[in-house]
């Protein structure tokens, strides 16, 4: 009985994602859908996993494609190049228009070498509005547009409340759950209106954990009620703007499926109980990678496959045996477990997406200035975030900004980076200052320093670089770096501390008089620094989520005159 429910359940939401489809559109997937095998059907529920350069892999994807026709790839690492010859090839290879899906959050440089990163979720946290958040979509649909590819996987709209998550961290918008869902939504829409899916994740949400999902299951022991006021908001205001897919998460919530070891990617009560029925969710649903221990630690290969499909996938991505899971479909199939009525529809739904996003985009890609296309716009527009999003929390009241020919003498300490990496002679002669590199290379340097040499100069600048994007090792920061600033901040001389990369080792350095978030750590995001140190601009940034002392929101944004 408990099947039975679950298939009407599924075929009255493919209904109701087929009566808003154009009739030609239905025709198109009808037509297909009919000359596909079955194994074929099964096959184009599939999102397998691609890599450049890999020859073994290459050769693998090009027999998936002959022989079973599958339904998607997923682009991982790779030139432009390469990925746009592999492209090129399969799609002329297939019998059917094949989804090119990428993982790209902050856009194909996440992925792709060669192309330039968007700023990270979290530093656009940072922003005072979401404007620049919708351009950050219209970009990197752009640069889908430009490579042929039609779904990313993005935005990330789990909801960053555990600073131990070792997963999510950069990769949310923060703490606050209505920031979350607009600037989540205002990122979707400027994909989606520049013609690419979009795609909501971590559903129903991965930001309070402790644990990674690619090497365990990780366990959510909140009640519906928690999960509903917070994880589940973004979604569902995501939901009602339209977002056309969903990626679920493997995450082991009792409050929704008390099922040992059954993750919500393999959750009947998950997807078509909580997303499709109670939230009202009709689009595509990709399944996070089954490859990931969090699902196949429990349910290898083919099973995970049947299990997702069960559950109320129309997708499943990056199966750990293709052929395997495609088999074990088809056995559940002759066994009664699945129906070839529920299969076709899901199928079908999956057709009438790429007749919306892929049919007509699978020409050639373009080679000549590929790679000079798609980092088009990205500089200009990590500059603007720069700017935008650096965040003040705390500024001495001595310290006054730089002047050129200045009067004043400034010392700036590079700590983490190697020398000559984070501010230029000529900047440093035109502002009067020294500067003292202290790599993380040289330990001795930085444990030896002596903190009354610097009792010659008038104000003090430390410019601390290194911060990783993991929480292990401490962000890749050593104690004795910590406890130098705090040592300089004690001298009383006017300081004022910047740190580049992961704002979370701030909650180390909040006893500090100075101090200034700058969020990334390239050449964009340092010379945005030091154009504010000179007074520039008015610093607008606000924390996205609460670090230490600092609560979410904090930042003084007028601090220039």
């Amino acid at each position: 009985m408990r099947l039975i429910t679950i298939y009407l359940l599924t075929i009255i939401f493919s209904i109701q994602a087929v009566r808003a489809q154009k009739p030609e559109a239905i025709k198109w997937a009808d037509s297909v859908l009919q000359s596909l095998t079955l194994k074929e059907r099964v096959a184009q529920l599939m999102v397998v996993r691609s890599s450049q350069p890999n020859a073994m892999l290459d050769k693998h994807i090009d027999s998936l494609v002959e022989k079973y026709n599958i339904g998607a790839i997923c682009a991982f690492q790779g030139t432009p190049l390469q990925h746009a010859t592999m492209f090129n090839r399969i799609q002329e290879k297939a019998k059917t228009p094949i989804m090119v899906t990428v993982d790209g959050e902050w856009g194909l440089g996440m992925r792709f070498t060669g192309v330039n990163n968007l700023p990270y979720q979290l530093t656009m946290g940072a922003l005072p509005n979401a404007g620049q958040v919708y351009r950050a979509g219209e970009i990197i649909a752009r640069q889908c547009r430009r490579m042929n590819i039609h779904v990313n996987y993005a935005p990330v709209v789990d909801i960053n409340n555990n600073p131990n998550n070792p997963v999510i961290g950069l990769r949310s918008f923060g703490e606050d759950k209505y920031k979350v869902a607009l600037f989540g939504t205002r990122i979707m829409e400027g994909m989606q209106d520049n013609h690419i899916m979009a795609c909501a994740k971590h559903f129903p949400g991965h930001g309070d954990v402790a644990v990674d999902s690619h090497y365990d299951l990780p366990v959510i022991k909140k009640t519906k009620e928690q999960l509903d006021s917070l994880e589940l908001y973004p979604f569902k205001q995501l939901i009602a703007h339209g977002v056309q897919s969903v990626m679920v998460a493997h995450l082991s919530i009792p409050a929704i499926d008390t099922t040992p070891n059954r993750p919500t990617s393999l959750s009947p009560a998950n997807i078509n109980g909580l997303l499709r029925k109670d939230l009202g969710f009709a689009g595509l649903t990709f399944t996070d990678a089954l490859e990931m221990k969090g699902v196949s630690k429990f349910f290898p290969s083919g099973e995970a496959a049947v299990q997702s499909l069960i559950a109320g996938n129309d997708m499943l991505c990056l199966p750990e045996d293709v052929p395997a899971s495609i088999n074990a479909v088809l056995n559940a199939i002759d066994s009664g477990l699945i129906s070839e009525t529920y299969l076709n529809e899901k199928c079908r739904k999956v057709l009438l997406a790429k007749y919306e996003y892929v049919k007509d985009y699978v020409e050639p890609v373009f080679i000549t200035d590929l790679l000079k296309d798609l980092n088009a716009e990205v500089d200009t527009f990590r500059a603007a975030v720069a700017e935008k999003s650096l965040t003040v929390l705390a500024m001495p009241e001595t310290f006054s900004f730089l002047q050129k020919q200045d009067s004043l003498k400034t010392v700036y300490i590079n700590l983490g980076a190697k020398a000559n990496s984070t501010i230029s002679a000529s900047f440093a002669d035109t502002y009067n200052i020294d500067i003292i590199d202290l790599p993380f290379t040289n330990s001795s340097a930085i444990d030896n320093f002596n903190v009354k040499q610097l009792q010659k100069y008038d104000r003090v600048v430390v410019a601390l670089h290194g911060v990783t994007r993991s929480t292990a090792k401490n962000f890749g920061i050593p104690a004795s770096a910590i406890k130098l600033i705090k040592a300089i901040d004690k001298t009383g001389k006017p300081t004022l501390n910047m740190v580049f990369g992961n704002p979370y080792i701030i909650a180390q350095l909040d006893s500090v008089k100075g101090l200034v978030a700058c969020y990334e750590d390239d050449v964009m995001f340092r010379e945005n620094a030091y154009k504010w140190l000179t007074g520039s601009f008015d610093a607008s940034g606000t924390l996205p989520v609460t670090i230490g002392k600092y609560p979410f929101g904090s930042g003084i944004v007028k601090k220039k005159s």
